[in-house]
């Protein structure tokens, strides 16, 4: 049994938990992080990698544009390569949805142009002919989500940072002076507390009281054995139902949110047959040679969401010294920068842009 006290207690230890955590220590706090499985290896280490500007919500453009340039200054060490990103119309409807939507994303800052179906033949000779529209972002890219956990871990034990693998909480007691967590016979005591825990942050705050509207999404990824260079840049479709890229060693990652079954109480969610079939087809729609190679693997990760699918950054409502970050969709590419604003946040200084208040969502049921 081990008993410790700390600054503050951090539940989940994914690139939002970790990324507080390394901006906390910076900052003169001494944390924790506790996470029930390995660090990095929830949604953080298991989706598709996918840094794509052009699959981001307008108001949330901000925040993306930031989490790239974090993505670039890890480097080699995520596996980070910014190819450039095309995503694809292949008749009138999704081209008017395409341009709709990009002239948004571009007036909120992306750097993103049209292409005419010829251009993209020549830079891309393998995608399908029946492209009618496209968009291209040269600052979209994909980091290797897989070295997400090493890299956290390497910064956690260099900035001398304590964590806890497959360290369960169970319970969660405020008291006058902080919390006391629990997890089996280790009790630990903290003056603040951040829940980072993802799918998992419904249960979380239940724990001290706080019943918010998070849902969890199964979103499914899928990757082929390897063989020729078919595309070099990351590949979506109008509808955000499709995101492909292929890796230095030949083999193809896609995914595009279709949804596998199970909930985070389950443990790990399960593909669904009825929904990673027609992502595969999509994606040999837009790059036929696709049909050439076995896909070897799919499996799932669970991203949680809220209603209204903005963040929850902030106070936990009616809990002192309690915060909450998740529900961040595209928490893989802003996941680095939203944690240095959680950071500045619990440490009272001012964040660079405005953090996502919980307690909205008591309206959003």
């Amino acid at each position: 049994m081990t008993s410790q006290a700390y600054d503050i207690a951090i539940v989940g230890g994914g690139i939002m938990g970790c990324g507080t955590a390394l901006g906390l220590a910076k900052g003169g706090m001494r944390p924790i992080v506790l996470e029930q499985d390995d660090i990095g290896q929830g949604a953080s280490g298991v989706n598709a990698g996918t840094l794509s500007l052009q699959i981001k919500r307008v108001k949330l453009m901000p925040y993306a544009l930031k989490g790239h340039h974090a993505w670039e200054a890890m480097g080699e060490a995520v596996g980070f390569h910014k190819t450039g990103g095309y995503t694809l119309a292949f008749n009138e409807r999704e081209a008017a949805l395409l341009h709709e939507r990009m002239e948004l994303k571009r007036e909120a800052g992306a750097p993103i142009t049209f292409v005419s179906p010829n251009e993209l033949a020549a830079r891309e000779p393998s995608l399908s002919r029946r492209v009618v529209a496209a968009s291209y972002c040269p600052e979209d890219g994909y980091a290797n989500s897989s070295l997400a956990g090493q890299y956290y871990r390497r910064m956690l034990r260099e900035a001398e940072v304590p964590w806890r693998d497959r360290t369960r909480i169970t319970s969660i007691e405020a008291t006058g002076t902080g919390f006391i967590l629990r997890a089996g016979e280790d009790v630990f005591h903290a003056r603040r507390l951040l829940l980072a825990c993802g799918g998992w942050l419904k249960d979380a705050c239940e724990m001290i009281g706080v019943s918010l509207p998070v849902r969890a999404r199964v979103n499914t990824v899928s990757v082929t054995e390897r063989g020729p260079r078919l595309v070099g840049s990351v590949i979506g479709h109008a509808t955000g139902l499709l995101t492909l890229k292929q890796k230095p060693n030949g083999t193809v990652l896609i995914g595009g949110g279709w949804q596998g079954e199970g909930t985070p109480q389950d443990g790990r969610g399960r593909v669904a047959l009825s929904t990673v079939v027609p992502n595969l087809q999509l994606a040999q729609f837009a790059v036929p040679e696709l049909r050439n190679l076995r896909v070897v693997r799919s499996w799932t990760g669970f991203e949680a969401n809220v209603p209204d699918f903005y963040p929850l950054a902030g106070a936990a409502p009616g809990v002192k010294n309690a915060f909450i970050l998740g529900c961040v969709r595209g928490g893989f590419t802003i996941g680095p920068y939203i944690s240095q604003l959680m950071a500045d946040f619990i440490l009272g200084r001012e964040p660079e842009l405005p953090l996502f208040d919980p307690g909205r969502t008591f309206n959003l049921e």
